[in-house]
């Protein structure tokens, strides 16, 4: 009877073992292989670096503390913009907490900025609460702010902008986005031109 049990376990304990090393250690370290030589910017995070250091990531937003930056939307993970820490603030709607929010952001902008309408996306934070972008129409919103703090001209900055914008894949899958640190790196880049 005992023979008979372990010709019965046999074929299921060979084939847990085949599958965890197939399945557990062989097909992730083929796909992370594949990832490394075919999209290694992608698969280690697509980070930017200047001057050898990493200044931040094409696809996590960070948030930019100085009012000469263009600012990305309000985030919800962790203390903002905390990776391990990523989700949406998970308010409703009808949610009190996030209509004062909300109600506190439109204030201190229209204090700022009296006269101007204000994009959702400034004062709304993503499902991730890490997404790099903005609407077009978000970081156009900004220009004014940012060409008076850099002494820049207001249509040069703007052209920055709009040469920043990036479209929908294949022109119908998205919706036109501007990366914020990309376009923050490149106005920093105009802002070191001489004669700006």
């Amino acid at each position: 009877m005992t023979k008979d049990i372990f010709t019965a376990l046999r074929p299921a304990i060979v084939m847990t073992l085949l599958f965890a090393i197939l399945l557990g250690l062989a097909y992730p370290l083929a796909l992370t292989g594949i990832g490394q030589v075919v999209f290694p910017s992608q698969a280690n995070g697509s980070l930017v670096r200047q001057n050898g250091k990493v200044i931040g990531s094409t696809v996590i937003g960070q948030g930019f503390t100085s009012d000469r930056y263009f600012q990305t939307r309000p985030s919800a993970a962790g203390k903002g913009y905390d990776g391990l820490a990523s989700s949406g603030s998970n308010l409703g709607p009808t949610s009190q907490a996030l209509a004062d929010r909300v109600k506190q952001q439109v204030g201190t902008m229209k204090a700022a900025e009296p006269g101007k309408a204000i994009p959702g996306d400034l004062v709304t934070t993503s499902g991730s609460g890490l997404d790099p972008d903005l609407t077009p129409q978000a970081a156009l919103y900004q220009v004014e702010r940012v060409a008076r703090l850099r002494h820049l001209d207001p249509a040069a900055v703007r052209r920055l902008v709009e040469g920043s914008i990036e479209t929908p894949l294949l022109g119908f899958i998205g919706e036109p986005r501007v990366n914020v640190l990309a376009l923050n790196r490149r106005l920093d880049a105009l802002s070191a031109t001489p004669g700006q």
